[in-house]
């Protein structure tokens, strides 16, 4: 008589949970491409300031172009605001059965598409900034690189995905709670409960339920 085959690890996954795991997965690729189109919106966006090459080979640069040496950071953090709270969005409304989980799993993907806006946005900058320094004449103006200067506002990214969960849960409806009688209706039946109730016995006695049951 054969015996029946053990079930394995991937037949003991229950359907839900590979649900889950696709769902996961497609979340991810949202990122990545939400990464990739803030990484373009990025570029589009930011003017990096510019030295202008002295004749002796220097480079110097304005002060008002000093101030825009951090527009990029600034730039960066507000896409990742906006690309953040939408996927916290997408995230608790398909995980927020499975509880706390869902922040982390929302703070991972914020991070994933904060990380590929940052390096792709890098690469869409061109050529570094030395070698172009190096090639110019005097009396050409060579834009500085697009870069984050600030890793810091990567936790931009990621605080933004969070924050809808967090909204979501505290200013969300409770499916623990039960619901709540009526204060009118719960009185009236506490007062059924109190109240004792006539009974008749053998011998054509009226007595109360208390009494009756100690007899």
């Amino acid at each position: 008589m054969s015996t029946p085959p053990s079930p394995t690890a991937e037949d003991s996954v229950t359907p839900a949970r590979r649900d889950d795991r696709t769902a996961a997965l497609i979340l991810a690729g949202i990122a990545a491409v939400a990464g990739i189109a803030g990484a373009v919106l990025w570029r589009l966006v930011v003017r990096p300031p510019a030295y202008i090459v002295q004749a002796d080979g220097s480079a110097t640069v304005s002060e008002r172009a000093l101030t825009e040496f951090f527009a990029g950071d600034a730039w960066y953090a507000v896409i990742g605001a906006v690309v953040g709270a939408g996927l916290g969005v997408a995230t608790w409304r398909r995980f927020k059965a499975i509880g706390w989980p869902c922040a982390f799993l929302a703070a991972g993907l914020g991070l994933l598409a904060g990380v590929v806006c940052w390096q792709l946005g890098e690469v869409l900058g061109g050529q570094a900034f030395d070698q172009r320094l190096a090639l110019a004449k005097p009396g050409d103006t060579v834009p500085i690189a697009l870069a984050l200067r600030s890793p810091s506002a990567l936790a931009v990214w990621a605080f933004a995905a969070v924050t809808p969960i967090l909204l979501g849960s505290a200013l969300g409806p409770d499916d623990e709670a039960m619901p709540r009688q009526p204060r009118r209706r719960s009185r009236l039946a506490k007062a059924e409960q109190t109240e004792p109730r006539e009974v008749v016995d053998d011998l054509g006695v009226v007595r109360t339920e208390e009494t009756a049951s100690n007899q």
